[in-house]
């Protein structure tokens, strides 16, 4: 036990169920699990990441399963790269206004690579992973922020959708996007699953869309990242639909379920969480 403490390097990162170090040299890292999140949920995510890594998808390689001071962890290759939202904190905050044309142009790139890397990842189908919409369900019942009328009328909505039979991330927010040069991978395969695209593509834009700003930046540059915010959907969008032929139409019905999905989740504010309450019953009750 001690020689593997041993291999424990500085802590890179953290999440709502894990944190994240460096392992024994510069081109790995571990995943340790924090006491909200279990064994299975870890060996859930390696198997995912082996399914991706196996269709050729640009994800960081597992590497194994192992326990550190009776902690789980997942030791996975180490990308190296800036996150989605790094950079799009980064332009704004170090751009003078005299070059916010850049800037903008900058970010819808992001925006079209990340299109393009979530319509790789739907190109493929793999029937083993666990159904979409049993876990949208099942997050969505699990969520103390609706009533037990809202929630039944959000999964009866959902049961009106088409199923479709595509591998989807599940959690494709803009912290698990990095950019390794030229080059789009993304991390994170927990909630991998079999379904439609459009919970993805819907589960990114209520990321963008609804998203709480770090309280350390300054008014100015949250004015600014705001005023990108719905430009650099419709970028998202625009190149999705040139790929796939599935626009924004299609999509916006997934708003309502994936926002009430996220209810359950740990890493999100309370602010942004009533952020998104208001957004579900504005859309029940415009629908009733």
């Amino acid at each position: 036990m001690c020689d593997m403490i041993g291999k424990l390097g500085k802590k890179i990162g953290e999440g709502g169920c894990a944190e994240v170090f460096e392992w024994e040299d510069d081109n790995k890292v571990i995943k340790l699990a924090k006491p909200n999140t279990s064994v299975t949920a870890l060996r859930r995510e390696f198997h995912h990441c082996q399914i991706a890594w196996d269709c050729g998808l640009p994800v960081p390689k597992p590497v194994e399963l192992i326990n550190v001071d009776g902690r789980s962890g997942v030791v996975f290759e180490r990308i190296y790269g800036e996150s989605i939202m790094e950079r799009f904190i980064n332009r704004t905050t170090e751009v003078a206004e005299s070059n916010e044309l850049t800037q903008k142009i900058e970010d819808y790139i992001d925006a079209k690579m990340t299109a393009r890397l979530l319509f790789q990842i739907h190109s493929h189908s793999v029937l083993s992973l666990p159904c979409q919409r049993e876990n949208i369900k099942n997050d969505i019942l699990y969520s103390q922020h609706l009533t037990e009328h809202e929630k039944k009328s959000v999964i009866h909505h959902l049961d009106q959708l088409p199923m479709k039979q595509q591998l989807c991330h599940g959690d494709p927010n803009p912290g698990n996007i990095l950019f390794r040069g030229n080059e789009a991978v993304i991390i994170d395969w927990n909630n991998a699953s079999i379904g439609n695209p459009e919970a993805d593509l819907a589960e990114y834009i209520i990321m963008i869309r609804y998203a709480i700003l770090p309280p350390n930046l300054s008014k100015h540059t949250k004015n600014a990242l705001d005023k990108t915010r719905e430009s650099s959907i419709r970028v998202f969008i625009d190149e999705y639909e040139r790929l796939s032929g599935i626009g924004y139409a299609e999509v916006e019905s997934w708003i309502v379920p994936m926002a009430a999905r996220k209810l359950a989740a740990d890493g999100i504010t309370e602010e942004e969480k009533s952020l998104l309450v208001t957004e579900i019953r504005r859309s029940l009750n415009k629908s009733m």
